[in-house]
Formats: structure tokens, C-alpha cells, sequence
């Protein structure tokens, strides 16, 4: 069986694509008449992509992306597509600064030294080198007219201080927060046609910058935008070109295999090879690194199938004058604060909708105090044993804040409800009773798709903020708002703090 050329998932180009088009067609004749190589037809056609062009090659032009995502399985070729895009860019274009960075500098290395090895052997590229330097540190080749190719670890200070043309970054998973990235991504401001390249497998939940780029991508293809993890993107000149198994394929499919192993017959890569593979590894280990899956597509589900994705609605609101519960929860290690709203809808239904969630906590007790001016504010948190119960207490001295704690049998009574009213929403079900909808927010429709449980006895199950992949409080705080809305003791209503006309951001 070949391998799929076509990603699965990419950003579609502006126009048909050409030598006029694209810069890829001279990429491959270089790399196949100066360098030797002979590509995949996936390299192929990811090079076409990539190096897409605004304007034309006749005239005035530019490169469509600045920021550019390549997720694929391991062991398909990428090492030899940087190689050859990064001696494209320095031998072909003739730009000043390529800078390579990867989880283990050996792996950023590894590209160097291949281009190197190429402009050492190569007559056409041999008379272009002035210096190759392997001091620790400061590893870099260096090309007439002081061109460069530099490497480096992936730290806050990577890339910091160079002005860059081309960044080549490869593990974009391990990135577990924006420091690395926001030092490499600075390093091209300065170039009007500078881009960053990045490749990885898939990421798992503590791969905030992959996650960010990834969801802000594939709501540009679905014509739609999305809420971010607190990252700052491009999204208009931000391309994804994803080679993976479709979410739900089993590890024995080939067809799934092969969308996610474009290399797979063209090489040394076999059948053979990827089902040993799956043999050896942890099924976690051989759908991320073989099958190219996110990470939550192999957990189990807090809900049933398809119950969480039924509850999408993009048009559900609460009603101006029907009361509005908010809640607040923390992450498990008090860096995130999240502040949610629940209400019911015209429908009887409710609606739950995350409003904010940012760094710290402070900015939390500015957000009530100014809000609870315009009028009373239904506050419910988890008083006992939860992150956010100190918080919470000192919000509800605020004048203008009614405390409804959410503890003991409101607060299993209340996951029960909230659970119930998620499960009706499940494809083919026959619960009964209220349901729960949502707009589409990625950092709550994440926790909804890996949170774990906890049994305290007796059945009951509570979700559990230490065992959850991913941070729960978004989730959780709109809970604890629903517990609120729901609760048969809350027979007073207060006017809407929501419906006054309160600011409702995503940060």
C-alpha cells in the first residue's frame, strides 16, 4: 500500500498553484538537479504548498505564510524536507538568516549538518561557504555575503536578538508554553517575507502553542474563527497541512495508517514496519507517533459519544431578563482562573458559556467588583476542597454578590444534573429531562473530551483536577454555574448582570 500524498486536513491554496504560483516547483528541481535528491510526492506537494506566493514570480511578490504547520507521523521524511527548504532558502533566494531549533538540539543539528555536508560536497554550492563554526553555542554556517545558518536549543532566548528570513522548528509539541515561540516568532518582524515553518507529530494536552496554531488553522478551513489558549497567532498568514488517521480509526486500519504515513511504500517504510510498531507500543504512543492523533481522541470520554458534540449550538444565549448564574473555578495549580455564565434559554434548556479565562487571579476580583455595580450577581463556587474556595469567599464580601455555595449534596447532586443534562444530548439516547448547550470554545470543549474521575464512594463520581490531562476549571466553573441555576432551593430571582450588557470576552 502508498501512502495518501494529500494531508487529510491543509489549508486550501488562493489559487491554482503554478510555477507562477509557487515557489515549490523550483524547490524540487532544485533539490533534484543540484542536490541530488529524489522527493516523496508528499515532500512534493508539501512544497508546492508551502512556499505558495502572493503576486507573481514576473513581477512583485511574497510568500503567503509567515507561519506554516506540518503535522505528521514520524519516520516519513521531514528531516530531508527541511534540509532541503532551509538550502533552497540560502543558496536559491539568497536570504541572509536561516535559524533551526528542535526539542533535542542533536535533531536541529542534524538538518545543519546535512545542508552542510550538501554545500561542502556540491561544486555548484562549495565556492559559496566562508566559515562553518561547531563551537557549543554557536553553531553556524556562514555563506558569501555573511548568509547564515544558525541552530539552537528551544529556550526563551532562541532566536531572541537575530532577525531572521527562515525558521525551521522542528517538535512543535513540546512546546508546553509561548516563551520558546515568542522569541522565534519575534526573530522575523523585521523580515517583511520572513516565515516559520514548523514541524511535529501530534501533540498531547500540554501542547498549548501546537493546540493554538492547530485550532486557530482549522477554524480559518471551516470558515469560521476560533477562541485561542492565550497565544498570539496570525491566523491570515497561518497554513496547516496535517497528514492523520481520521479521529475513531483503528490502529490496524491501513487506509488510516496510510494518510498518516505518506511515505509508506515509497521508502524504507512498510506495512510490516507500522504494524510491528503497533505491536510494541503503547496504543497512546502508536496513534500519536504512527497515526498522528491528538491526544484526547484516546481517552475515555467524561460523556457518552457524540453527547458533548450534540450540544453544540453557536446561536444559544440567555434571554435579556432571565437570571444569569456565573461560576469560577482554578486550575489544579492555581495559574488559570475561569469564570463561567448558565442561564436558561427560551427553549427551558440552559445554556453554559466559559466568558473568560486568564493568568492569576487578580484580574477575577476586579471582573466581579466592577460587574456587581450594575446590579446583584449569582455567584457559585466549591467551597471545600477546591482551588478556587478562598477566592470565591473573598468575591462574595463584594456588595451586590449573592454567594451560592456548591458543596456536599449540591455539590454531587449537581454533577448529577449537569451530567444528566449532557447525556441528553446524546446521538440516539432516550433520557429524558433538561438538556445542556454550549458554543464552540475550544478550551472547554477540551476538558470535555479528556476529563477523568474520581469515585468518592457509593457510585458517585466527581471530576478529578490532578488526574485530568488538561485543565478542568473551564468545565468546572460551568458547572458549578448550572449547580446554581438548577438548584430547587433557588427560588429568588436577581436581575442579570449578563443581560445589563456585561462584556463577555475570551482571553
Amino acid at each position: 500500500m502508498k501512502g495518501k500524498t494529500t494531508p487529510r486536513i491543509y489549508t486550501p491554496p488562493k489559487r491554482r498553484l503554478t510555477k507562477d504560483t509557487s515557489l515549490g516547483y523550483a524547490a524540487i528541481e532544485y533539490a533534484r538537479s543540484v542536490l541530488g535528491k529524489k522527493l516523496y510526492p508528499w515532500q512534493e506537494w508539501a512544497l508546492i504548498h508551502l512556499l505558495e506566493i502572493n503576486g507573481s514570480l514576473k513581477g512583485v511578490w511574497s510568500f503567503r505564510y509567515r507561519t506554516l504547520l506540518v503535522l505528521i507521523s514520524r519516520q516519513n521524511g521531514k528531516t530531508v524536507l527541511s534540509e532541503v527548504i532551509a538550502s533552497f532558502f540560502l543558496n536559491v533566494l539568497g536570504v541572509d538568516a536561516v535559524f533551526g531549533t528542535s526539542l533535542s538540539l542533536e535533531k536541529a543539528e542534524e538538518v545543519w549538518e546535512a545542508v552542510i555536508n550538501d554545500q561542502q560536497t556540491i561544486p555548484e554550492l562549495s565556492g559559496e561557504i566562508d566559515k562553518v563554526s561547531r563551537t557549543n553555542g554557536n553553531k553556524r554556517l556562514i555563506l558569501t555575503g555573511l548568509r547564515q545558518y544558525k541552530v539552537g536549543a528551544p529556550t526563551r532566548r532562541a532566536g531572541r536578538g537575530d532577525s531572521n528570513d527562515l525558521v525551521l522548528l522542528d517538535e512543535l509539541r513540546e512546546h508546553r508554553d509561548w516563551e520558546p515561540w515568542s522569541a522565534a516568532a519575534a526573530s522575523i518582524n523585521a523580515k517583511p517575507n520572513g516565515m516559520i515553518i514548523c514541524f511535529s507529530n501530534a501533540g498531547d494536552p500540554d501542547s498549548v502553542v501546537l493546540r493554538q496554531m492547530r485550532s486557530q488553522a482549522i477554524a480559518k478551513i471551516d470558515g469560521r474563527e476560533a477562541s485561542d489558549y492565550g497565544g498570539d497567532i496570525n491566523d491570515d498568514a497561518l497554513g496547516l497541512f496535517e497528514w492523520s488517521a481520521p479521529d475513531g480509526a483503528k490502529t490496524d486500519d491501513m487506509r488510516a495508517l496510510a494518510q498518516a504515513n505518506p511515505a509508506l511504500g515509497y521508502g524504507r517504510m512498510t506495512e510490516r514496519a507500522l504494524l510491528s510498531n503497533r505491536e510494541t507500543f503503547p496504543e497512546n504512543k502508536f496513534r500519536s507517533e504512527c497515526m498522528c492523533q491528538q491526544v484526547e481522541t484516546i481517552l475515555p470520554s467524561p460523556f457518552p459519544d457524540g453527547a458533548w458534540e450534540n450540544a453544540l449550538d453557536n446561536n444559544s444565549e440567555i434571554p435579556a431578563g432571565n437570571p444569569v448564574y456565573y461560576g469560577i473555578d482554578l486550575s489544579a495549580d492555581r495559574k488559570w482562573s475561569s469564570v463561567a455564565a448558565c442561564g436558561m434559554r427560551s427553549d427551558g434548556n440552559y445554556h453554559i458559556e466559559l466568558i473568560e479565562r486568564r493568568p492569576g487571579t487578580d484580574w477575577v476580583l476586579d471582573w466581579f467588583r466592577s460587574r456587581a455595580l450594575r446590579g446583584k450577581m449569582n455567584l457559585a463556587f466549591q467551597t471545600r476542597g477546591a482551588p478556587a474556595a478562598g477566592l470565591g469567599e473573598q468575591i462574595s464580601t463584594y456588595r451586590g454578590i449573592e454567594r451560592i455555595p456548591i458543596e456536599g449534596s449540591d455539590l454531587t447532586a449537581g454533577w448529577g444534573r449537569f451530567y444528566d443534562a449532557i447525556c441528553a444530548q446524546e446521538p440516539g439516547g432516550n433520557r429524558g429531562g433538561i438538556k445542556i448547550f454550549h458554543l464552540e470554545q475550544p478550551v472547554l470543549d477540551i476538558p470535555a473530551k479528556t476529563m477523568q474521575y474520581r469515585n468518592i464512594g457509593g457510585g458517585i463520581m466527581l471530576p478529578d483536577r490532578t488526574k485530568s490531562p488538561d485543565d478542568t476549571a473551564p468545565l468546572f466553573a460551568c458547572f458549578c454555574a448550572f449547580a446554581a441555576a438548577t438548584r430547587i432551593e433557588n427560588k429568588k430571582l436577581y436581575e442579570s448582570a449578563y443581560a445589563q450588557g456585561a462584556e463577555l470576552t475570551f482571553i
